[in-house]
């Protein structure tokens, strides 16, 4: 993958006071692949998102080739020009090393909208060690992609995100815990012990920590978001085998689900209890990174819109064979990458727009 860097001085400088990298990229689809080297692509991107009369600004980063084919990720210094670039109507992509112009089409890179975790912390365990405001900046530069509360004076903190971040922040904590026990060798084993009880009392449940463990490896629990348990459940089903060594069961309670693998008396024992919770987690890693959900509503005013909107997503399924639809009541979620869920979406609206008006 070729990452190019833009111009500007805010190129050199960190991160601090600048919005979420997320919230400054835009995705790009239409590229025309296998034209041109990858490299010399990415420098076309890099010079047409860069020009004023495309609304552009200065460009922090430019990701081609992607997993998607013909698509590709821009980044801006400033989440303003995301804005502006948004707004133009039609971007043409235009160079003499091109044969011709090709009609790109831009949207946001949203942030994904599964289910986030909300934790309160009582850092107080902490205070006689560490000043808790330095301990905190700490996390904050540790942990970015967490947005934190205010420190209050009982020494508790409200910390929001997602499933894999927090587990990052739970990581941490527990080694700082640690490193307190390993200050008195007489309360060694009380104080490893007490400072993880602790904390998970105040906030880093396995909800938050993303999965927990039974004394004897007999049993592995890992707490996913329901939408990422589905599409993993959909595409990727080997990930939750069935066989007599383990017993996998799930319960989902609104935005999470459970999941729990246990022994079922086979000779492998806990050690595949162990192996398939691992691969249940570094596939709900990948796929919390690279997976976007679209809700598209149901327009009550439209005679029978519900049924309407539903037939049309099962039209396309066959042309998006790697976009999850779930239908329900009020609305439909369609679950996939990026550049798939933006053109999805957008053939809907084109289709049943042309089907309302027909009529």
């Amino acid at each position: 993958m070729v990452c190019a860097k833009g111009r500007g001085l805010a190129s050199a400088i960190g991160a601090t006071g600048r919005a979420a990298k997320s919230a400054r990229t835009v995705v790009i689809a239409g590229i025309p692949d296998g034209l041109l080297h990858n490299d010399v692509m990415t420098d076309i991107l890099m010079i047409h998102f860069q020009m004023s009369k495309n609304n552009g600004g200065d460009v922090e980063e430019v990701m081609y080739p992607t997993m998607k084919k013909g698509v590709a990720y821009v980044t801006f210094e400033d989440r303003e020009v995301v804005e502006s670039v948004l707004k133009k109507d039609e971007h043409r992509l235009e160079d003499r090393r091109l044969s011709g112009y090709y009609p790109l089409k831009v949207t946001r890179y949203c942030e994904n909208v599964f289910s986030s975790v909300t934790s309160v912390l009582n850092m107080s365990v902490f205070k006689d060690q560490f000043v808790l405001e330095d301990l905190i900046q700490e996390f904050k530069k540790k942990s970015t992609a967490l947005s934190f509360g205010p420190l209050q004076s009982n020494g508790q903190i409200s910390v929001q995100g997602s499933f894999p971040a927090m587990k990052l922040l739970r990581d941490f904590l527990l080694l700082k815990a640690q490193s307190l026990s390993e200050k008195d060798e007489r309360e060694e084993s009380k104080s490893r012990q007490r400072p993880r009880r602790r904390l998970q009392q105040h906030g880093l449940t396995p909800e938050t920590s993303n999965s927990v463990h039974a004394a004897d490896g007999e049993k592995q629990v890992v707490v996913l978001d329901t939408d990422t348990y589905r599409y993993m459940k959909h595409f990727f089903p080997r990930t939750f085998p069935v066989n007599a060594d383990v017993v996998i069961s799930e319960i989902t309670d609104g935005d999470i689900t459970t999941v729990s693998i246990e022994n079922a008396g086979g000779r492998s024992g806990a050690g595949q209890v162990l192996r398939v919770k691992e691969k249940i987690e570094d596939q709900s890693v990948k796929l919390h990174h690279a997976l976007r959900k679209e809700r598209i509503y149901f327009e009550e005013h439209v005679r029978g819109g519900t049924w309407r909107y539903k037939g049309v997503c099962a039209s396309l399924q066959a042309r998006y064979p790697h976009v999850l639809i779930i239908p329900y009541d009020t609305h439909i979620d369609v679950i996939g990458n990026s550049s798939e869920i933006f053109e999805f979406t957008k053939e809907v609206s084109n289709k049943f727009r042309s089907l309302f008006q027909s009529r």
